[in-house]
């Protein structure tokens, strides 16, 4: 049986994908009682992260609301740290690279530490924080208004910088990917930089892990069919992998077991 903690974590990432949970659904998926569900239901609300309702919860934000970038960074550890290695591994010294903000991206840049002769430009403090003493590796940051507690650069000078500068490959991070409304993000002005990042990359390697699968945050910057690539954790469902391959998105699945091109 899941400990209360790991239940409680598991619950809310099925409100986070479906949208609402009912109370029965919740106790047969996880062998518990319904009295025990709804104890749950009451510690989340106590939260603000659901908010009950007749016979189960829903979500208590909506698609414009982001969860912190500390709180992502302790979610889906291992896809993400797998699909940082793999992301770096595509990276060849001499390239020029942009590298988006989030923690799937984190988790990539981790893995350049000792590359040779790379320019990474980067609207991610965190990032550029982390690479700012590598020897080998020259650092850009496109200049900005720093969003508190996301540490990345927004705004026109962020968003004007990326029309001025044209790189190799860019590594993108999704708030959500899915197969009518494509490419979503949280925040407007975090969108508008994607945009401009997007038009100044010869390739598009966008990194999601299967949590993004299916979800439509709150603003749109790119169409399926502006990606080149996919790197994710597991295969995504039909309806979103058939738009993929509709869109000639090569889909880079990536596990601790195995990893395949499809």
């Amino acid at each position: 049986m899941l400990s209360p903690d790991t239940r409680l974590s598991q619950i809310v990432d099925r409100i986070e994908k479906k949208g609402s949970v009912s109370v029965s659904e919740l106790a047969g998926n996880f062998r518990v009682s319904e009295m025990t569900i709804r104890r749950d239901l009451i510690e989340l609300e106590k939260m603000s992260i659901v908010r009950r309702v007749h016979g189960g919860a829903v979500a208590f934000y909506g698609r414009s609301y982001e969860p912190p970038l500390i709180s992502r960074s302790h979610k889906n550890i291992p896809a993400k740290q797998i699909i940082g290695k793999y992301a770096a591994n595509m990276v060849l010294d001499g390239d020029s690279i942009a590298l988006d903000v989030g923690s799937t991206t984190i988790e990539m840049a981790m893995n350049l530490i000792g590359r040779q002769n790379l320019t990474i430009l980067t609207p991610s403090l965190h990032i550029a924080n982390l690479l700012s003493d590598e020897r080998n590796i020259r650092v850009i940051l496109p200049g900005g208004v720093v969003r508190r507690g996301e540490k990345s650069l927004i705004g026109d000078l962020t968003y004007h910088a990326f029309q001025e500068i044209f790189v190799d490959k860019l590594f993108l991070g999704v708030g959500g990917i899915d197969s009518q409304a494509g490419l979503t993000e949280f925040e407007m002005q975090d969108a508008q930089v994607k945009k401009a990042m997007i038009k100044s990359a010869k390739e598009v390697i966008a990194l999601a892990d299967s949590s993004k699968f299916q979800m439509i945050a709150f603003s749109f910057f790119a169409k399926l069919e502006d990606i080149d690539h996919l790197i994710c954790d597991e295969k995504p469902p039909d309806v979103l992998f058939d738009s993929l391959k509709k869109a000639q998105v090569a889909i880079h699945c990536v596990s601790e077991k195995d990893e395949y091109i499809l």
